[in-house]
């Protein structure tokens, strides 16, 4: 019976690519010169720090535009408030990795409500869904694409 999984995964190795990307073009920028500002990747966070606010978002939009470049989906960041320390401010750009129950239990209504003829179940951080021809699961596959959802899904383990 055709299965695959549904996942929300993102390789750490192309947003630590996209971080030294980023701050290789703040050395570069004539807007930065002479200011600390730099990007940071630790454990599935990105720490952006610069001296004003305004510099963060310049910087978001950097690292967004970088991560693009590396094949990264933009709604794979949740964007963390503005801390202020000292002469610093500072943006955590958390990585959604996983689908969290709640989101599973969307997409698990999404597929549900569509009438195709596949089951769905949530197992663990991914959904699988099974059905008795491909072509469903194809269908399935641009269903989900299609939806407007808030995070980015991958497609995995696709068995025949």
């Amino acid at each position: 019976m055709p299965s695959f999984d549904i996942v929300s995964e993102v390789d750490q190795q192309e947003v630590l690519n996209a971080v030294d990307n980023a701050n290789r073009e703040l050395q570069t920028r004539f807007d930065f010169r002479g200011i600390t500002a730099e990007f940071a990747l630790k454990d599935k966070i990105v720490t952006l720090t610069a001296e004003a606010e305004f510099q963060l978002q310049q910087m978001v939009e950097i690292f967004l535009t970088k991560a693009v470049k590396r094949g990264i989906d933009i709604r794979s960041f949740k964007e963390g408030s503005v801390s202020f320390s000292g002469k610093t401010c500072s943006k955590a750009l958390n990585l959604l990795q996983g689908i969290e129950t709640e989101m599973a239990k969307k997409l698990v209504k999404l597929i549900k409500d569509s009438k195709a003829k596949v089951q769905a179940s949530i197992q663990g951080e991914q959904v699988r869904v099974t059905g008795k021809k491909r072509d469903d699961l194809q269908e399935v596959i641009a269903l989900v694409r299609g939806a407007e959802l808030e995070q980015a899904f991958q497609f995995t383990n696709f068995r025949d």
